[in-house]
């Protein structure tokens, strides 16, 4: 908790923070913890969402955040008004900030989460470009965005996600794997949407394995796009559960054995920091920022990504080799907590002082 001292110092210092999506992605849920944990030291914010976005409703109940709530970019732009400080969360929303700084000068920082390529327009290239400070959740990130900018990784700043640890209920865990069936549960927590998150491999796996290990099942905990597309691909297997869309991770992940992350992009995994934190392998692929969360042989295994034959291989080898897998669940606990959700609200806060002076 912050002294008395640092909490007077912020009372004078709002900070904006902008998230203009109306889900709840690990964006999302990143946007949260920050807020939160900002709060619980004094700080004075604001947050501009879209009109009906699941994070507004999430964080309704903060104490010192004032929200509003904007129908486009325009909108949104006003509703940020005159803070100090402005924290862009997500990509579409550097233009309302963009034009802030224009229009009063309000300087704002951007937090990247992503690889993928930026837009090739002027316009968003002038909008990262204009902002006081990048940051960037792992190097993989970073390097992206460092090419499309023609900047130097070392220009930009780096602050890993983080995590809260998921409360898990033991009756309700035991209840989960009765409702499963199998001696052994894979499970996956993410969109559905294989593009990014890859579970159609995970699928594949389940059907080569459900002849050779019927006792290994495969849950899914999510909902997306492909959800469909997954659930036709999974036509007939016994061995493979989707659970829809769940508030209370935890009682999943307390039910699972394994936990399997077959990404085809991405740019870092936070629910990996979950997985861990509930003293689970991880079986992942090499994918973006995923090494620098999961440690090779350490944490857990890597492979190709679009790899279904290898990713069964090492879902295998840590299902034969439980006191492997038990010492892998040990590490990446002890290393889940460099990434709590107040060590990155603390390196936030060094960079808002910083920009504000």
């Amino acid at each position: 908790m912050a002294s008395a001292a640092a909490s007077r110092e912020c009372e004078s210092f709002l900070v904006c923070h902008i998230n203009l999506d109306r889900g709840f992605r690990g964006g999302e849920r990143q946007t949260e913890l920050l807020i939160r944990e900002l709060a619980a030291r004094g700080w004075r914010q604001r947050l501009v969402a879209r009109r009906g976005a699941i994070l507004a409703q999430r964080l309704a109940d903060v104490p010192g955040l004032e929200i509003r709530l904007c129908s486009g970019l325009l909108s949104a732009a006003m509703s940020i008004g005159r803070p100090d400080l402005v924290h862009v969360h997500q990509g579409r929303a550097v233009y309302p900030a963009y034009l802030r700084r224009i229009l009063s000068g309000v300087p704002y920082l951007l937090t990247r989460r992503v690889p993928n390529p930026l837009g090739k327009g002027w316009l968003t290239r002038r909008a990262y470009r204009t902002a006081s400070k990048l940051v960037a959740i792992s190097s993989a990130v970073a390097q992206s965005m460092s090419e499309d900018l023609s900047m130097a990784p070392e220009d930009m700043t780096l602050i890993p996600s983080a995590f809260d640890p998921l409360p898990t209920d033991p009756a309700m865990a035991a209840q989960l794997r009765r409702q499963w069936g199998g001696e052994f549960i894979v499970g996956n927590v993410g969109a559905l949407d294989h593009t990014h998150k890859g579970q159609g491999d995970l699928i594949e796996v389940a059907r080569q394995l459900s002849g050779s290990h019927p006792g290994i099942h495969f849950v899914f905990v999510g909902s997306g796009r492909d959800e469909e597309n997954y659930r036709a691909q999974a036509r007939g297997l016994k061995n493979v559960h989707f659970s829809g869309f769940q508030e209370r991770v935890g009682d999943y992940l307390g039910a699972f054995d394994l936990f399997a992350f077959p990404s085809l992009k991405e740019g870092m995994g936070s629910v990996l920091l979950d997985a861990m934190d509930h003293t689970l392998a991880v079986v992942a692929s090499d994918a973006g920022g995923i090494p620098e969360v999961v440690e090779q042989d350490q944490t857990g295994l890597l492979v190709p990504a679009s790899s279904p034959d290898q990713l069964g291989a090492a879902i295998l080898k840590l299902y034969t080799d439980p006191g492997l897998r038990q010492a892998m669940g040990r590490a990446g606990k002890q290393r889940s907590d460099l990434f709590r959700a107040s060590i990155m609200a603390q390196r936030y806060i060094a960079v808002y002082r910083e920009l504000v002076g």
